[in-house]
């Protein structure tokens, strides 16, 4: 079944990801850079250098599941963490509040694209 909670162990890759990769790429940088199991149940966190991407991958029952939200306006905020490893074992609210786009430092929401607030051109509606 789909779905993330405070159930769930978290790990944030430190180093940006190429958004272009796919599931088995990501199961490379879960071995290979973040010295983890892929196949652990585990979400694994991965964001992109510009920081407007992120991409959760998990393993559950019968096969992987990724997450992927691209930002229309704004960046993720970094969780803060050591620079020195190579993953960050991230708390549930943490990852909300990126997610949610809730700054860390500041405890106030980072702007986001609004649909409501932008008229909304449907070119395939019809008359």
């Amino acid at each position: 079944m789909l779905g993330l909670g405070e159930s769930l162990q978290y790990y944030f890759c430190v180093g940006p990801v190429a958004m272009y990769n796919g599931i088995d790429a990501l199961n490379g940088v879960i071995r290979n850079q973040m010295g983890r199991n892929p196949l652990s149940g585990e979400v694994f966190i991965f964001m992109g250098k510009c920081r407007t991407r992120v991409k959760l991958l998990q393993w559950q029952r019968g096969g992987f599941v990724l997450y992927y939200k691209r930002l229309e306006t704004g960046k993720f905020d970094l969780p803060f963490f050591d620079s020195k490893t190579n993953s960050y074992n991230m708390s549930w609210s943490t990852l909300f509040m990126i997610i949610e786009g809730i700054s860390m430092r500041n405890r106030v929401f980072e702007d986001r694209y609004d649909l409501g607030a932008r008229p909304y051109n449907n070119h395939l509606s019809i008359r």
